[in-house]
């Protein structure tokens, strides 16, 4: 079932899977019995089961392994077979072949029959994309497998790892502040951004996840544990920027009252966002815009609406039913929002009942897939504004390792999910006590059954109107830490991936849409993983306080990896500023967040020593710092450059420098860990996007990455 015996940790240490860990696994799998005769018999239906298959449901095959070469199960006394393959465009091949002729890889006896599994080589011309190969024997069986055939490498622009090294700026869209936005970022403020940021000379914009959350309990704000990752956050939208404004009576008429004036002030002028507030003045009026949509708008609109669903097919309907039935229910009672707290006829996306409801809901439905459409507008606004600039890459959009267990993805495709188990991470130097995410894993086993459809549609999703992509602990492409629901982080084990099949699929959405691939590789990274990631095209993410060698000191500059994307820190990690002043430790000792009592002290000369390595760093590199600077002296703006200066000067393809050190914020956006201790994912930025382009220390930063990064515009 692919849980891995043994993982080596961050600090070198072999860590064995107990049998109750592999127990706990087991179950959450669905083999409640993993003991004596019933593990036995689990292990010979499993087994069986292969066996009854003529054809293994899915092959993800590199174009450059071709001729194609399928495993074929049937039972000895099997004859000719005719083979035919429909690749995507509808071209077809046809052929045939004798089973007892093909080279035979093994045999094995169930049920009482004989059965043989031979190799079928197909020696034709096949494109890049989804086609279906389906096999015929002379009993008139039929089986039928996908077939992706795939690049060997994800796209990569012209010279990003040589002599055209671009840079960017890499923000917390909801945490730009503006005098013209309704208290959270929006895609008008990202367009804002995006002009700034090209008369800097940058070539990217990297964004946190725009997943979509949950419009009615908008303070569930991590962007990294959304409803849906197949779509977009509705409180980015920018409601003053929908055309049905202009002839709205009733959303002016709103606006302009003093209670809506005053609470609109209020959540502009707020240090934090306001996620409850921005929703109740956000939400009414894309509902009084959807009404005049539907009254007045131009037929034109009306057919791109149209066009807009039926491109985004059953997902998008199917998304937009569960918004409906959790707000239904939430009305009811708060605990119903979460779909496993519904009557039970209303578990099964397309249960009898589920179907009723979305006939009685339409009207309902069709204002959410509105909103989607709006978002999905601004949101490609955004992407030609970038183009247009000259940026090379363009927006760099990020995926999250998964969605909340009471959201719309884990409702709507519960055969793929484990339901029963979180991902997270083992204990680690940064993180002694672990970490529990709380978000459901995909079941690896049912995705290869369904021929890896959810993962394409993830990963097409979320290129959309994207340069770039940026996967959230990219290790789960070769396996991913469970941690069975109830048990502690220190008591999960890591399950493998199908990592080839998937980085297929990865390289194959990328060349289509011409969109870079970057891969989180921090924390617990497998042996061979970034050479695995490097071969198939995927830049590595690295983070300059993390690159140290054994010995505690620094890589230089020139030791970074050239396919890579290098940035100072992150959005779970203290800012440049912060860590420094030893605020990360401050925060995790006060929220008790360290295992032991001395963990802290050992934390703090831990970053003594980190400081004192980080200087010698950057003197080594030749960089400039104030005389007499040491480790225990005061976080300084000299101090900010020189670091830049070494961002910039690294081989990495790609530098992105954080809007939040160029704004020199002290506090971090995330603290790992927790959930209501610290106000996560709310603090804004402190310099508002007007001020933004003429400030001092944004022109110095930018100003070093842009000398040493000359941006080469696209046209």
């Amino acid at each position: 079932m692919g849980i891995e015996p043994y993982f080596q940790s961050a600090t070198g240490e072999i860590q064995r899977a107990t049998a109750d860990m592999k127990r706990g696994l087991l179950a959450a799998m669905g083999f409640e019995e993993a003991e004596g005769r019933d593990a036995e018999a689990a292990l010979e239906d499993l087994e069986h089961s292969q066996w009854r298959q003529t054809l293994p449901p899915v092959a993800v095959v590199r174009k450059s392994r071709l001729p194609l070469a399928v495993p074929v199960r049937l039972p000895v006394e099997t004859g000719p077979l005719r083979w035919a393959i429909q690749e995507e465009e509808g071209i077809n091949h046809e052929g045939s072949a004798s089973f007892p002729d093909l080279e035979l890889l093994r045999s094995a006896e169930h049920g009482g029959r004989a059965y043989e599994c031979r190799r079928l080589v197909i020696d034709v011309p096949l494109r890049l994309g989804y086609h279906c190969l389906r096999i015929e024997d002379a009993g008139a069986d039929t089986a039928e497998m996908r077939l992706i055939i795939t690049p060997d490498r994800c796209y990569l622009p012209a010279g990003l790892s040589g002599d055209r090294r671009r840079w960017g700026i890499s923000a917390q869209l909801y945490l730009l502040r503006s005098e013209r936005n309704w208290g959270i970022g929006d895609f008008s403020d990202l367009q804002r951004l995006i002009a700034i940021a090209a008369e800097l000379g940058a070539s990217v914009i990297g964004l946190n996840p725009l997943h979509a959350m949950f419009p009615d309990d908008p303070e569930r704000a991590s962007p990294y544990s959304p409803a849906s990752r197949l779509f977009l956050n509705i409180l980015y939208i920018d409601v003053t920027a929908v055309p049905e404004l202009d002839c709205s009576h009733k959303v002016r008429s709103l606006v302009e009252t003093p209670e809506f004036r005053r609470d609109l002030a209020a959540v502009r002028r707020a240090s934090r966002v306001d996620y409850a507030g921005v929703a109740r003045l956000k939400l009414p009026v894309l509902e009084l815009l959807f009404a005049t949509f539907q009254a007045q708008a131009e037929p034109e609109r009306h057919e791109a609406f149209a066009a807009f669903r039926r491109e985004q097919g059953a997902a998008l309907e199917r998304f937009c039913l569960f918004q409906a039935l959790r707000e239904h229910f939430a009305l009811r009672s708060p605990e119903q929002a979460d779909w496993r707290c519904w009557p039970a006829q209303y578990h099964e996306p397309d249960a009898t009942a589920v179907t009723r409801f979305a006939r009685a809901h339409a009207p309902r439905i069709d204002f959410l897939a509105w909103t989607q459409w709006v978002a999905d507008c601004q949101l490609a606004e955004a992407a030609r504004t970038a183009r247009a600039a000259g940026m090379s890459i363009g927006l760099y959009r990020d995926l999250a390792v998964g969605a909340d267990s009471a959201g719309a993805e884990i409702w709507s495709a519960p055969n793929v999910v484990i339901a029963s188990a979180h991902v997270g991470a083992p204990p680690d130097i940064l993180n002694p006590a672990g970490q529990d995410w709380h978000l459901p894993p995909f079941n690896p086993h049912a995705l290869r059954r369904q021929g890896y459809a959810e993962f394409v549609d993830l990963i097409r999703s979320s290129m959309r109107h994207a340069g770039g992509l940026r996967i959230d602990h990219v290790m789960g492409l070769q396996h991913l830490y469970w941690i069975p629901t109830g048990q502690s982080p220190a008591q999960g084990a890591y399950v493998s991936y199908p990592l080839d099949d998937l980085l297929g699929i990865l390289a194959l959405e990328s060349q289509r849409q011409r969109c870079i691939v970057v891969g989180e590789d921090l924390g617990t990274v497998p042996e061979g993983f970034r050479e695995r990631m490097s071969a198939a095209g995927v830049l590595s993410y690295r983070v300059v306080l993390f690159e140290c060698r054994e010995d505690g000191s620094f890589l230089g500059p020139e030791e970074y990896p050239a396919l890579a994307l290098a940035t100072i820190g992150s959005h779970d990690l203290a800012t440049l500023r912060g860590w420094w002043e030893e605020r990360d430790i401050d925060l995790k000792e006060e929220k008790a967040l360290y295992p032991s009592a001395g963990e802290a002290r050992k934390q703090r000369e831990r970053r003594s020593q980190e400081r004192t390595q980080l200087l010698r760093a950057l003197r080594n590199a030749g960089l400039a710092l104030s005389e007499g600077f040491n480790g225990n002296s005061r976080y300084d703006a000299p101090l900010a450059a020189a670091v830049h200066e070494f961002l910039a000067g690294t081989r990495s393809g790609i530098a992105v420098a954080q809007l939040d050190e160029l704004t020199d914020e002290r506090d971090q956006v995330n603290l790992p860990a927790t959930t209501d201790q610290y106000p996560n994912w709310r603090r804004k930025q402190s310099l508002p996007l007007e001020l933004m382009a003429a400030d001092p220390r944004v022109q110095t930063l930018a100003g070093i990455l842009s000398k040493a990064r000359p941006a080469e515009r696209s046209q």
